[in-house]
């Protein structure tokens, strides 16, 4: 009986011994300060890419391609409102659209004459309907934009997916001329490719050499399109724009599904068919483009 109240005894002890030491332990832990973890460095700033960057980018995506099955035309006005297209690739156009026509249209009406199609002009600027003898064209008092908005003057902007689907164009081949100042860029960033690629050809005049999207935005028409001609408009020549002669230029983009690039990858010579937009002042078209080592040809002076 002693040894079994001694040996009680010894157990009470260790254990009271074990309490203390875990309290101890426990006291110390939670009276220090807190560990504070140590912050992450902060991410490395991604460098934002100067003007004269963002032009390069831009002028050598702009750079045209030979297509051994494209017979250039010019269509609609002998300058200004004029643009080429490949006539021999427009067989299957069922519809044409024409975007910021600012009173007049010779692009749009000639198209309907040859073709035999309709031609939907668009522009809520100038709402002057233009006269079309002999072509079907069907006038639309409003704009083309990437969301539909209304401003502040009640001018209606519609993305192109929703006038193609409303005039019943949603799955036909197109052909596209589009000169609204500005407001291409965002329209093509934001119209989604199932729509763009039922465009046969598109003429543009794009407006600014200086944004990276509107690297993103040539970047994102290349998917799905050749770049068949470059030309710069001579209303707008400068020598701020280097290594571009001019801040507004056309731009003909042949769909991938017609075009057939050369296969030596040569460049075009700039084509007959395109002309000084206004025959008063001096044009300022760049040399052919030279891509050996990557370089750029650029205009005397620049």
């Amino acid at each position: 009986m002693k040894r079994s109240r001694s040996w009680s005894l010894i157990v009470l002890v260790a254990a009271i011994a074990a309490a203390v030491a875990g309290w101890r332990v426990y006291y110390a832990r939670h009276s220090l300060p807190p560990v504070v973890a140590h912050p992450e460095s902060p991410p490395s700033p991604v460098p934002v890419p100067t003007a004269m960057q963002v032009r390069d980018l831009l002028l050598a995506e702009l750079q045209p391609v030979a297509l051994t099955n494209c017979t250039v035309k010019r269509f609609g006005e002998r300058h200004d409102g004029g643009y080429l297209l490949c006539a021999n690739l427009l067989k299957n156009v069922q519809s044409g659209y024409s975007y910021g026509i600012s009173g007049y249209d010779g692009w749009g009406c000639e198209i309907s004459r040859t073709l035999k199609v309709q031609v939907h002009q668009y522009d809520c600027f100038n709402l002057q309907e233009p006269v079309c003898r002999g072509g079907t064209t069907i006038f639309h008092g409003e704009c083309v934009a990437g969301e539909p908005s209304t401003d502040g003057a009640g001018r209606r902007f519609e993305t192109p997916e929703h006038q193609f689907r409303k005039n019943g164009d949603a799955s036909r081949h197109l052909v596209m001329k589009i000169d609204v100042e500005g407001a291409e860029w965002n329209t093509f960033l934001e119209t989604p490719d199932s729509v763009l690629e039922h465009i046969d050809q598109l003429a543009v005049e794009f407006h600014g050499v200086d944004q990276p999207r509107y690297v993103d935005t040539v970047r994102k028409l290349k998917r799905l399109f050749y770049i068949a001609n470059l030309h710069f408009n001579n209303y707008s020549c400068s020598t701020r724009t280097a290594p571009f002669p001019a801040w507004a230029y056309e731009v003909l983009f042949v769909n991938k599904q017609l075009g057939v690039p050369d296969p030596s990858g040569k460049r075009p010579a700039l084509n007959a068919a395109n002309a000084p937009n206004t025959p008063e002042r001096a044009d300022c078209q760049l040399p052919v483009a030279s891509r050996q080592d990557g370089l750029i040809a650029k205009s005397p002076g620049h």
